[in-house]
């Protein structure tokens, strides 16, 4: 109420001088009397004025210090809006309230969430990210450019994107899914990035296509196999020796063409046993082993062929830590790994013998990468795989020797993405290297 009074006493008081004057002023003229009473009206209205301006004042501290989220200033006790003022504080206190736990529930969810997410400006300059980003890409960013041709690609985008593209971290390989939404958010333009590997799907999708491949096949070629193997067998039992020929060579010819027809389809049954190994490979039987002591058995395994040939080992134990997997399976992984080198560096030695005098080396390692996954690298210093055939060396049956079967390495991944892991071919500027990555 003292507002109110204030404004009505000085109201009141400037509007009995004004008639005041308008008396003195009209009856005696200019006085000393009609002097004062201006100066007491000239003191009224700087006083109103006065109120007026504390009163905005104020006001606009209060309003400023609220937009800025600072709740403690309020109107004074007598403030005609107090009243008001409160009100639209308390809804201001319960939006904020509101908003905040909105956005400390959406970063817990980010944080909690294996998708990896990235919010930029138009520019590129990374706002948020959630540890996902860390975890999928191998460290976090400041800045698109830093993706490279993703970064490009997220840059150069002037609508919504989705997308496929290829990604390594050091010795890596990943194959990302990415998704840009590009939005106005108050006012300003982001890019709301999403990216996720879908490595382990196409993996899946592929050895699922090879299971469904070799099964056909299987079916369909062994049906047709075994009558002709057992007819052929038959028949060479049953040729008898006095079976008259206008000519010898005809039976000669006849004995052959039989006993080639049964070791060919003898073969075909060994190759059809040896595929169906890959499409019905028994889940792994796990428990805890120690990396270490497996290797160190490989290379005892493998010592006497190795020195036979002048092949040296060396073996690298960076890690003791204690991995489930099943031993047989991941033993016949190193066995085939080791003498596929094994095999590599005697040929090449052979080939070069009189060209190179340098020792063959097979190295075994056993290490973490940067994702803190333990693997085992077998790498030797031969002279490598061609660079057009490495994306087919693990297609089950493609092999470049003469007597390969090609189904070691295929099983052999097969055997490690079964594990949680994978086995994948690292290219290094000389020599031939696989590395078996435990999940």
């Amino acid at each position: 109420m003292r507002p109110y009074f204030l404004l009505g006493f000085n109201l009141a008081a400037l509007t009995s001088c004004s008639a005041l004057l308008c008396y003195l002023f009209i009856n005696k003229g200019f006085s000393a009397t009609l002097l004062s009473v201006v100066l007491i009206s000239i003191a009224l209205i700087g006083h109103l004025f006065t109120l007026f301006t504390r009163q905005q004042k104020q006001a606009e501290m209060v309003i400023r210090a609220l937009a800025n989220g600072d709740s403690t200033l309020g109107l004074s006790q007598y403030h005609p809006m107090r009243k008001q003022f409160d009100q639209v504080k308390e809804q201001m206190q319960t939006a904020r309230f509101n908003a905040e736990q909105q956005a400390q529930f959406l970063q817990a969810l980010l944080i909690h969430v294996d998708l990896a997410v990235l919010v930029s400006d138009d520019s590129g300059q990374v706002i948020e990210s959630n540890p996902a980003v860390n975890k999928l890409l191998g460290k976090s960013f400041k800045h698109l450019t830093e993706l490279g041709a993703v970064g490009e690609l997220l840059l150069q985008a002037d609508q919504n994107v989705r997308s496929t593209l290829h990604w390594q971290t050091g010795e890596q390989h990943d194959t990302l899914s990415i998704q840009l939404s590009i939005a106005e958010i108050q006012g300003k333009v982001r890019r709301v990035v999403s990216i996720q590997s879908i490595h382990d799907q196409l993996q899946l999708k592929e050895q699922q296509a090879y299971k469904r491949l070799t099964k056909v096949l299987t079916h369909e070629i062994a049906n047709s196999i075994t009558p002709l193997s057992s007819l052929a067998h038959t028949c060479t039992t049953l040729l008898p020796q006095e079976l008259c020929f206008d000519d010898i060579e005809d039976k000669q010819d006849l004995q052959l063409a039989l006993s080639t027809l049964a070791s060919r389809t003898g073969h075909l049954g060994e190759f059809i046993a040896r595929f169906r190994q890959v499409s019905s490979l028994p889940k792994p039987n796990l428990a805890p082993y120690n990396l270490a002591n497996i290797l160190e058995q490989i290379v005892a395994l493998h010592q006497q062929q190795a020195l036979s040939q002048g092949t040296t080992f060396e073996l690298a134990i960076r890690s003791q830590q204690l991995v489930m997997l099943d031993n047989s399976q991941i033993e016949q992984v190193l066995v085939n790994l080791v003498k596929n080198a094994l095999e590599v560096l005697a040929m090449d030695q052979q080939q070069n013998a009189q060209h190179s005098n340098k020792t063959p080396i097979i190295q075994l390692t056993l290490a973490q990468n940067s994702a803190q996954q333990l693997y085992i690298e077998i790498s030797d210093n031969g002279p490598g795989i061609a660079e057009h055939v490495i994306d087919m060396i693990f297609v089950p049956f493609f092999t470049t020797k003469q007597q390969g079967s090609g189904i070691g390495l295929s099983l052999s991944r097969q055997i490690m993405l079964n594990h949680g892991g994978d086995l994948v071919y690292v290219q290094k500027p000389q020599g031939a290297c696989f590395r078996c990555v435990f999940g």
